[in-house]
Order: C-alpha cells, then sequence, then structure tokens
C-alpha cells in the first residue's frame, strides 16, 4: 500500500473524510513513519546482511571503536574478515560481551595483543576488543529500521505488503490519544494501541534490552522507548 492509500484507509476508519479534516496529511505521514519503526523493532521484520552502510565496516590497526548506522538495532552476528593482503585467511567470529565479564576472563582485555574476537557495544558505537589490521572488514548481520522514510503519496513502507494495513492500528493509537481535542477518545486509542501489539508483538524495555545486549545471540539497541 502506499502512503496515499494508508491515509485514505485511516480517514474512513476514523470517520475523518471531510475537509477541514481533524488530522493533516503531515500529521499522519509522522505516525505512519513511527508506525513502521515500531513495528520493524517489535516484530524484528527487517534483517540485513548486504547493505553497506549498515553492514559493513572497514577496520584500521589502532582504532578500537566505531560508528554504527542510525538504522540499526539489533546485531544478530558479527565476522571479521581478513585483510586481502594478510596470511592469515580465517574468519573470525567476534562475540559482544559485558566489561564486567570480561573483567572476570580476561582481566588485561584493554591491552589485549591478540587478534580481535570480542566486541562491546553501547547505544551508537561499537567497540572491539584486540588487535586489528588495516584492511580487515566487519561484517554485521542485523535488524534495522526502514532505510527511507515515508514522504511522497506514492511511497510505500519497507515491510511486507501484508503488514502494512496493520500499521493503521499505530496511527489510529496516535490519533485518538491526544487530550483537550474533539476527537480525544482513550478508550479507542488504548483498543487500536492493543491490536498493533497482537499482530507486532510488545516493545522490548529499556531493561529487556540491555540484558539482551550482553552475552547473548542477539543484541539490542535502545531506539524507541
Amino acid at each position: 500500500m502506499t502512503l496515499s492509500e494508508l491515509i485514505r484507509r485511516f480517514r474512513t476508519l476514523a470517520n475523518d473524510k471531510v475537509e477541514p479534516y481533524f488530522w493533516s496529511d503531515a500529521e499522519l505521514t509522522d505516525w505512519f513513519n513511527d508506525a513502521q519503526d515500531q513495528a520493524s523493532v517489535r516484530g524484528r521484520l527487517l534483517r540485513d546482511t548486504t547493505t553497506p552502510a549498515v553492514c559493513r565496516i572497514d577496520l584500521l590497526a589502532g582504532q578500537q571503536a566505531y560508528p554504527l548506522h542510525p538504522a540499526l538495532y539489533e546485531i544478530i552476528s558479527l565476522q571479521i574478515q581478513p585483510a586481502p593482503d594478510h596470511p592469515r585467511r580465517d574468519v573470525r567470529r567476534v562475540a559482544i560481551k559485558a566489561p564486567e565479564w570480561l573483567d572476570q576472563h580476561a582481566r588485561d582485555w584493554r591491552a589485549m595483543d591478540c587478534p580481535a574476537i570480542w566486541a562491546l557495544q553501547d547505544e551508537t558505537t561499537l567497540t572491539l576488543v584486540g588487535k586489528l589490521v588495516d584492511g580487515e572488514v566487519l561484517e554485521i548481520e542485523a535488524y534495522r529500521l526502514p532505510l527511507r522514510r515515508l514522504d511522497q503519496p506514492s511511497d510505500e513502507p519497507e515491510i511486507h505488503q501484508a503488514s502494512h494495513v496493520h500499521l493503521i492500528q499505530w496511527v489510529l493509537h496516535q490519533a485518538f490519544s491526544i487530550p483537550d481535542t474533539e476527537v480525544f477518545d482513550p478508550q479507542r486509542s488504548i483498543n487500536a494501541e492493543a491490536a498493533f501489539t497482537r499482530y507486532f508483538g510488545p516493545l522490548p524495555d529499556s531493561d529487556m534490552r540491555r540484558i539482551t545486549r550482553e552475552d547473548v545471540v542477539h543484541q539490542n539497541v535502545s531506539i524507541l522507548a
């Protein structure tokens, strides 16, 4: 569905078909972008291994910290491809660990001189632990947010088309939750949010994202709460 089709469907469900509208197209566009972000995080809908800006970092000797792409919110796996001219051709898997884990299991990790096999992750940065070589490449498998915002009437959400119509529930939730307006309807807002959650799942809270980020397979980045 295009953005214009989604807005038309919303106006039908919200009984907002006659100008002047209760909600502007600009407001609805913002909420549909929010809805797609929410859906992507809740449902882990956009897995990526191929977008270079998201999934590839060229490494440099002596540089340990690297910014993550702003659309990336959950790392699935990391591996380092060797430099083309390096005698060792093995691919190294990299595990994300908490500083406390490293303190317990590798007390000299801050000065470690062996090839990097661990990493620390915070909200926007990945810090590799160990020695890096010029020309090595970090490959990231991750879940991400949409790369393009909905803007033009012909734009379509990046998530699967079967999920497009369910984005409307988030927009209904937002539209009817604004207090001190003629259309304020808290119960309808609650019902719409519940319908959205039933389809896409709950949003992980900050504690769950922090716990998940450390020492398990999937590594979450706090991004929506």
